[in-house]
């Protein structure tokens, strides 16, 4: 008989950020958003972070999840994640799985073919979160909020956020180009785990501000 272990999410984001290997740019980067996340905490008791990719359906939504449990993993308190795009698509079913296997649990909130709502938490998790695809000036993303794109296109195409107190540039690679292929699975893992450890990596130096 086969015994199937339960998936540990602690446990995958603490060895996501271990295997996190960082050059001089990037660590410069976080460390500069890490600032701006500590510093706007100290002042004005709460912080906002936007992630905003074209589509809202990948790479946003990967780091609007992580960075959520990111902040209850370190205690950090009034820390709010959201997510965005330049377009209204769906939370991409692929982003869904990848996210499931990495331990969090997903329950519709509202059903549309189109762009299903989600309630997002994970076990003993303090509150949860909600997931779909919306654009930038949606009002459930709280304002005035720290804005990071995840993409080039978004990046170019946002020329201005006027709801964004500071704006970052933190791209990642679209997991897109593996759809409909055998290595799907893995891709939508293997991103999901890179940007779980630079988020962890972000929010221990968020910690150490504060």
């Amino acid at each position: 008989m086969t015994v199937l272990q339960k998936t540990n999410i602690k446990d995958i984001f603490e060895k996501s950020i271990k295997k996190t290997k960082l050059d001089i740019q990037r660590e410069h980067l976080l460390e500069n958003i890490a600032n701006k996340i500590a510093t706007t905490l100290k002042k004005e008791g709460k912080v906002n972070l936007n992630f905003i990719c074209t589509h809202n359906s990948r790479r946003s939504q990967f780091s609007q999840v992580w960075a959520y449990y990111a902040m209850e993993y370190y205690g950090i308190k009034n820390g709010h994640s959201f997510s965005s795009g330049t377009a209204e698509t769906a939370f991409h079913p692929n982003t869904i799985k990848a996210l499931e296997t990495c331990g969090f649990k997903f329950s519709l909130e509202n059903f549309n073919h189109q762009n299903p709502k989600y309630l997002i938490n994970y076990p003993n998790a303090e509150k949860a979160i909600v997931g779909f695809s919306k654009l930038v000036e949606n009002p459930i993303n709280n304002t005035p909020f720290i804005a990071i794109t995840t993409c080039g296109h978004a990046d170019e195409n946002c020329p201005v956020i006027l709801e964004a107190s500071a704006r970052f540039h933190l791209p990642y690679v679209d997991p897109k180009a593996s759809d409909g292929t055998e290595k799907e699975k893995d891709t939508y893992l293997q991103t999901s785990k890179l940007i779980a450890g630079e988020i962890g990596c972000l929010f221990k130096k968020v910690k150490e501000l504060l």
